[in-house]
């Protein structure tokens, strides 16, 4: 069989012989393949250094992110050890704290619940561990989830202080701490007996109370706060007024020769309620002044301080 031939004629545009070329379909074939190839090499090896400049260009990018993220890694370090050390100064403020609401210290062990590593890890936080930026991110988190549950347990703890340092400042503020009678107005005369002999009566009978002598008219304060339950004449202790202070403390004021309280009426500690009288069954102008804590009657002189507990 033949073997199929072209024939290239090449011809000048100038002066000069034509030329004739027999080329053979193989020889064709060679030269088409090896333009192809050399034509995909080409493409290949462009492609090749296009992507990793495209690569080099990226990790820069990506080690240039990484080093910014270990800086504000470390700088939200050092803020969240800060941060500790001033949830360690709360920890000491809220033991202080507790201690004059009369509550027990907050467990130490407590306080130190939940802080550490993550119970378990999730497929992420293993990634994170494979590299020291990532383990610095697991333990920063941990570190602050730490922080947050104390700072929830003392946020509770403080709340809980508030509130028995509140219902504490109140009891004080109710507790009878002053002579309704400053001493340099008036003088104390009769104290309280289960039995002391009557002055007028001559016989032997109970004193539920102090007796204060001042002149006609002398103020007579409230010594706590409390409301005004009761203004009435009683027998043989003449104008009287009693406020009942809460917490089961009731103070009773007799023989006044004017009340300028009224029942129902809020009175603080050092109020002005009455003026001293000798109404009632009495041998001169004095205050009579009564305590009773729930319900029984108590000496009012234990109720009588140096200085005031609260204002």
């Amino acid at each position: 069989m033949t073997k199929r031939q072209w024939s290239v004629v090449i011809v000048p545009h100038g002066a000069g012989d034509s030329r004739s070329l027999r080329v053979s379909l193989r020889a064709v074939k060679v030269v088409a393949t090896a333009a192809v190839l050399l034509m995909l090499a080409t493409a290949g090896m462009g492609y090749t250094v296009i992507a990793r400049a495209v690569d080099l260009s990226q990790l820069e990018r990506i080690e240039r992110r990484n080093a910014l993220l270990a800086g504000e890694l470390s700088d939200a370090a050092t803020l969240v050890s800060a941060l500790n050390d001033t949830v360690r100064q709360l920890a000491l403020r809220d033991e202080q704290i507790r201690l004059l609401a009369g509550l027990e210290p907050t467990n130490p062990e407590v306080l130190l619940a939940g802080i550490g590593g993550p119970a378990s890890w999730t497929e992420d936080d293993q990634l994170l561990s494979e590299g020291p930026t990532g383990r610095d991110a697991l333990d920063l988190r941990a570190t602050l989830d730490g922080l947050v549950r104390r700072a929830g347990l003392l946020a509770t703890s403080y709340q809980e202080a508030v509130d028995s340092l509140g219902v504490h400042r109140d009891r004080l503020s109710r507790t009878p701490s002053i002579s309704p009678i400053p001493p340099s107005l008036g003088w104390f005369t009769s104290g309280f007996a289960s039995a002391r002999r009557h002055p007028i009566f001559n016989e032997e009978r109970p004193h539920p109370g102090i007796d204060v002598s001042a002149p006609m008219g002398t103020e007579i304060l409230a010594p706590a706060s409390g409301r005004v339950v009761d203004v009435r004449v009683k027998t043989g202790y003449g104008r009287t007024v009693t406020i009942d202070h809460g917490f089961g403390v009731v103070t009773m004021f007799a023989h006044c020769s004017r009340i300028t309280a009224r029942v129902g009426q809020w009175v603080e500690r050092g109020d002005k309620i009455a003026e001293v009288g000798n109404t009632g069954i009495a041998t001169g102008p004095h205050l009579h002044y009564e305590v009773a804590v729930d319900g029984r009657q108590v000496d009012p002189r234990t109720f009588i301080f140096p200085t005031a507990i609260v204002d």
